[in-house]
């Protein structure tokens, strides 16, 4: 069953990722080739044709071995990871997995919380992102977390505090950091409030709620720059104010990227040159 929702695309990438499946199809992360298949595929709905993403400076992510890919949150519900998944499987060559980092609340959800670590999202412990990259796997991290997600319409470009942990991994792990910004997330869902009571009934941190009241995404345009590698000194011992200094720098570079995408979308008037 679960062949058949697998797009001709998706199934002939499938066999050119970097990843050990056995005879069983599973890697050993207990990641599933079968699941794969039909979550890619719907993830390539949503790329191409219903958010219409553009992707720049791919060519930044690097080919193989490991990377942390780490960017801007915003837009209510994680749009930004499915389609940074999305560009780097579709448009890559050759294409590459991407790993994310899942809330802890996700757990609570019985049949996601199933499905995330067969597609490999795991939850976001730092033996996990550990154990992903020294598997010379793409990490990708939103180091606003939560907090990213759940800014209101008017505050989506800006940006939140930011962990330090992912810095301290990277150092530990001899990754490199490649930023990037994501434009049009939160115009695709704009978050006007957090319905507090519905957030505590789901164990989730938030429940966003639009001017339109569903929290279902528009088919809005968006775009994801990439920008070049950002590689730092270290072990990941360092003292804090080390590892701040390199936070703060990714941080700036992030916010760069987004003003320069940013900028791209008032030119286009919100509609991207060469839309597929």
């Amino acid at each position: 069953m679960l062949k058949r929702l697998t797009s001709p695309t998706v199934a002939e990438r499938l066999e050119r990722i970097d990843v050990p499946f056995n005879r069983y199809g599973l890697d050993p992360l207990g990641i599933s080739r079968r699941h794969l298949g039909p979550f890619l595929s719907m993830l390539e709905v949503f790329y191409r044709r219903y958010f219409r993403v553009q992707t720049v400076g791919l060519e930044h992510v690097p080919p193989s071995g490991r990377a942390m890919v780490v960017g801007n949150h915003s837009g209510g519900l994680p749009v930004d990871g499915g389609m940074v998944m999305a560009s780097l499987f579709l448009d890559m060559e050759p294409p590459r997995l991407v790993h994310g980092m899942v809330e802890k609340f996700a757990n609570n959800l019985p049949f996601l919380s199933e499905w995330f670590s067969r597609v490999g999202q795991l939850t976001g412990l730092p033996e996990h992102a550990v154990r992903m990259l020294e598997r010379e796997r793409v990490l990708m991290v939103f180091p606003e977390g939560a907090r990213g997600t759940g800014k209101m319409y008017k505050d989506r470009y800006s940006l939140v505090r930011f962990g330090t942990g992912f810095l301290r991994i990277a150092l530990q792990t001899g990754t490199p950091v490649v930023p990037f910004a994501f434009i049009g997330g939160g115009e695709a869902l704009p978050v006007v409030y957090h319905a507090n009571g519905l957030a505590k009934l789901f164990r989730a941190p938030y429940f966003p709620v639009t001017p339109y009241g569903l929290p279902v995404p528009l088919p809005v345009p968006c775009r994801i720059h990439y920008g070049a590698p950002m590689r730092f000194e270290g072990d990941g011992t360092e003292p804090d104010d080390v590892i701040d200094g390199y936070v703060q720098q990714v941080r700036a570079r992030i916010a760069a990227l987004t003003e320069e995408g940013c900028a791209a979308w008032e030119a286009a008037g919100g509609v991207w040159g060469g839309e597929r």
